[in-house]
């Protein structure tokens, strides 16, 4: 590159980093009056609360002031938005060090959470992995938080990782996959499936979750003898181990189980690393019976985990009965004696 032109990209260099920090520090500013005006609010509606329909008319004469002198950045929806902030977070300006890296965007939606813990969790998620307000408003409605099979609370997370990991916070049931685009009916090959997955490889990555990079489909281990072939594999850096997945249309079989036992354990044999941890296989089935489950080496296995997957965001009623669903297999394997 000419001298001139590497000039002229070194200063728009300092001025698009320039104008980010700005916009950053503009944000983190806001994000604590907004938090400020929703106290304030607060305060003094407990100071007329025994006047019928103060708080309404306080915030309504209060946007109606604010909008002719601020512009439209006031509107009654936005400082009640404001109110909601304070009285989700009331200890949030003791944290603000650590919270103000997330825009107002993602308060706005992450105040709405009713469950303290899951609301933490996106918070904490959202701020160490840089969620868009696209991606933080396609996980909460998802229910990305309820459908992790452990919920680690990040609060009590060290700032470094801990030699092992519990691996359930890094698998799902179900997995939602409405990006695909796929027929609600399933009547469809496990190659158009997976066809689907390879062209929308990125949201797919999102969806398994943090840590995951892609390998190969349809990954070939040879012995001397056979040949056979993996629908997906992955390597998640954080885990420090192998994933593979098996495709399924149909609902969840005994022989399926079988198959992925034996692709876990030729795996660990023939690829896994001198560094690595074992391998984990998760089938990703449109079904499955917890019979099955329960009665099969998935039960006690530290490995295999069957999950199901959706081609359609869940409704609160869909996803609530799939994790009642889980809910009774764990206490029915824990009363037999068996980890599920």
């Amino acid at each position: 590159m000419p001298a001139t032109e590497r000039f002229f990209a070194d200063i728009r260099g300092i001025l698009a980093d320039a104008r980010k920090q700005a916009y950053a520090s503009v944000n983190t500013v806001m994000v604590l009056a907004y938090w400020k005006i929703g106290q304030r609010i607060v305060e003094e509606e407990l100071a007329g609360k025994g006047r019928a329909d103060y708080g309404h008319y306080l915030i309504r004469n209060l946007a109606k002031q604010l909008g002719d002198e601020f512009g439209k950045g006031f509107s009654l929806a936005n400082l009640k938005n404001c109110r909601q902030f304070f009285l989700t977070f009331p200890e949030f300006e003791k944290g603000y060090a650590v919270r103000s890296q997330l825009p107002w965007t993602h308060y706005r939606l992450i105040m709405r959470v009713e469950n303290p813990q899951a609301r933490d969790y996106y918070l904490h998620e959202a701020a160490t992995h840089q969620w868009s307000s696209r991606q933080l408003e396609r996980n909460l409605a998802s229910h990305y938080y309820e459908r992790l099979l452990v919920v680690p609370n990040p609060t009590d997370q060290p700032e470094s990782l801990p030699d092992k990991l519990p691996t359930g916070e890094f698998i799902k049931d179900p997995y939602v996959l409405e990006f695909l685009d796929l027929p609600e009916t399933g009547l469809y090959r496990e190659s158009t499936l997976e066809a689907a997955i390879i062209t929308k490889l990125q949201p797919f990555l999102l969806e398994l979750g943090k840590g995951f990079s892609f390998v190969g489909r349809q990954f070939r281990i040879s012995t001397e003898t056979s040949h056979f072939y993996i629908d997906l594999v992955f390597y998640n850096y954080l885990l420090k181990c192998f994933v593979l997945i098996d495709l399924k249309t149909t609902k969840l079989k005994h022989q399926d189980i079988g198959q992925m036992d034996m692709y876990v354990r030729m795996f660990d044999d023939l690829k896994r690393g001198a560094d690595d941890n074992p391998t984990l296989g998760i089938i990703l089935c449109a079904d499955k019976d917890d019979t099955v489950v329960r009665y099969s080496v998935l039960n006690d296995s530290q490995q295999l985990f069957a999950s199901k997957y959706l081609n359609i965001l869940p409704s609160e009623d869909e996803l609530r009965r799939a994790l009642e669903a889980r809910h009774v297999l764990q206490i029915t394997s824990n009363e037999t004696g068996d980890m599920p």
